[in-house]
């Protein structure tokens, strides 16, 4: 497939036209914006920004990997993911990977490859999520959790986790990318 720069994709952008915060959280920024459309007229955006975040691929020496089962409020019940978390203001994604695997997992690797990116809601955010590869591990004295924070680990093959995808008791969007790059890496040694 040929490299394309944004400035081919010219007749379809979006102009901003004037923007309003319309919430700001802890995690949210909510906006509401006007744009111009290609064909002159206007029309409204809603959208979320996001400060980005990461998701860890954390692999044992034995193949087998480490995943979190936490309890998510918005829908309602705990889910199956990768260990992963936002990216401070300023903070190297490099190091929030780190800082995550460590906090979440209790565990640091000696070992890390940058996979990719994934953006998990363009309909609605400009979230991007940076997806990291770590081996290595060693642990380090137990989990460091935030406050209100509450994970359980479980540690699975990439079969089992695969099949948990099909069964439906792995359905974050994250976790189903990020074991998509797993198992290229891991067996096609991407």
């Amino acid at each position: 497939m040929k490299t394309r720069h944004p400035e081919d994709y010219a007749h379809l952008a979006e102009t901003p036209i004037e923007s309003t915060q319309v919430f700001r959280g802890k995690l949210l920024d909510v906006r509401l914006d006007r744009v111009r459309l290609p064909d002159a007229s206007e029309t409204t955006r809603e959208y979320i920004k996001h400060q980005g975040a990461v998701v860890v691929i954390p692999v044992q020496g034995d193949g087998k990997l480490i995943f979190e089962r936490q309890f998510r409020y918005p829908v309602g019940c705990p889910m199956i993911e990768f260990p992963a978390g936002k990216i401070d203001p300023g903070e190297l994604v490099e190091n929030t990977a780190k800082r995550e695997l460590l906090e979440e997992t209790g565990f640091i690797a000696s070992e890390w490859r940058h996979l990719g990116v994934m953006r998990p809601c363009i309909g609605y955010s400009d979230e991007r999520i940076e997806i990291f590869l770590a081996r290595g591990l060693v642990a380090q004295g137990g989990q460091n959790l935030d406050h209100g924070e509450f994970i359980d680990l479980l540690k699975l093959t990439l079969e089992e986790a695969a099949q948990s995808v099909r069964d439906g008791e792995i359905t974050d969007a994250k976790t189903i990318a990020a074991l998509f790059w797993a198992e290229k890496v891991i067996f096609s040694h991407w």
